[in-house]
């Protein structure tokens, strides 16, 4: 199954932004996945990270719930 872990930044106030993520995935794949794990952090992160591989990252992307879940999709069901 597939664990999916979105690290946000506290202080910056990213996690509305992380829930949205998290409610968009568990809407898209539902039982499909394992996990959806929020962990917070610092220092403006926002990364998604698919069985501990990086998906999305604030700092080299585009902010899009969308693009996000359609760079899950190819982890979902796969080997973790």
């Amino acid at each position: 199954m597939t664990r999916i872990e979105i690290e946000y930044c506290v202080p910056c106030g990213m996690l509305n932004r992380a829930q949205d993520v998290s409610t968009a995935l568990l809407t898209q794949f539902g039982e499909e996945i394992d996990e959806v794990a929020l962990v917070t952090g610092d220092d403006g992160v926002f990364v998604v990270r698919a069985n501990d591989e990086v998906v999305f990252d604030k700092g080299e992307d585009e902010y899009d719930v969308d693009a996000i879940v359609r760079a899950v999709k190819p982890y979902v069901g796969a080997p973790a």
